[in-house]
């Protein structure tokens, strides 16, 4: 009896993987094993940079929100010890996005904030 390797489904596999990989140089556009490898490593550092992504976001808003406070004469950590104490609950991106596109509404929170 001949033996059964379902060539349909291979080629398909092999297709799929090469037509992903088709932006790459040399041979890892068209050699079946690099261009398996450049596709897996790829998937990788996709699912590593997905989590990586969120601490970039939180490191540009305390950026944006640390650049927005200075300009009022306050330091990003004291603006933020103030908000604590005072129970003021607004997120960093909240208060980024205030401190870029509304500044007269991040600076009513920062004197809210740093009021006595």
């Amino acid at each position: 009896m001949p033996r059964s390797v379902n060539a349909v489904a291979s080629r398909a596999r092999r297709k799929r993987i090469l037509k992903e990989t088709k932006g790459n140089f040399g041979r890892r556009k068209n050699v079946w094993t690099v261009a398996k490898n450049t596709y897996e490593k790829g998937l990788q550092y996709a699912y590593r940079d997905r989590k990586r992504k969120k601490g970039q976001f939180r490191a540009l808003w305390i950026m944006r929100i640390n650049a927005a406070a200075r300009l009022e004469g306050v330091s990003y950590s004291k603006l933020m010890g103030a908000m604590n104490k005072k129970n003021i609950d607004i997120n960093r991106k909240v208060l980024a996005d205030l401190a870029v596109n509304h500044p007269d509404a991040f600076k009513a929170v920062l004197q809210k904030a740093m009021a006595n």
